[in-house]
């Protein structure tokens, strides 16, 4: 009797696992593309946190113990094509810089030459090739950012 209940009970396990996978593929086909950029741009944010954890705001400079978030400094808005170039993306903190002053660029440029450099800045600036990412480039970008994101919190451990 004890038996045959401790097989029910697998086998009523094995079912409830094989129904979620099946409701995970049927999600994940019923996805847009919209759905897709932004489980990217996730990935991509989690990925800029973990990448300058540590480093001051981009912006004003700040190392207080605040939230931060990823900051463009050419906007999805303005520069799609950069959304998920990590030269144009920093730490800044969320309430004041990002979301408060709409990214600080006065504060955010000169800060970027420091760290990247006038070239690139310049370059980040000037006119680019449009990009419209696919949805298997943007799984795979998703993939790929998120893996780089558990290397660099392993490294932290």
């Amino acid at each position: 009797m004890v038996l045959a209940r401790q097989a029910q009970e697998k086998q009523r396990k094995s079912f409830a696992q094989r129904e979620r996978r099946e409701i995970k593929v049927r999600k994940e086909k019923l996805k847009s593309r919209a759905d897709h950029i932004a489980d990217t741009q996730r990935a991509f944010n989690a990925w800029i946190r973990e990448r300058d954890a540590g480093q001051p705001c981009i912006s004003c400079g700040t190392t207080a113990d605040v939230q931060y978030c990823a900051g463009h400094y050419r906007t999805t808005a303005a520069a799609p094509e950069l959304r998920f170039e990590p030269l144009n993306v920093h730490l800044q903190c969320n309430r004041n810089c990002n979301m408060g002053k709409s990214g600080n660029l006065l504060g955010y440029r000169p800060r970027l030459i420091e760290k990247i450099g006038l070239a690139a800045v310049e370059w980040l600036e000037g006119p680019h090739e449009p990009k419209k990412y696919t949805i298997d480039e943007l799984k795979a970008l998703t993939a790929l950012y998120w893996a780089k994101t558990k290397e660099l919190k392993g490294r932290a451990a």
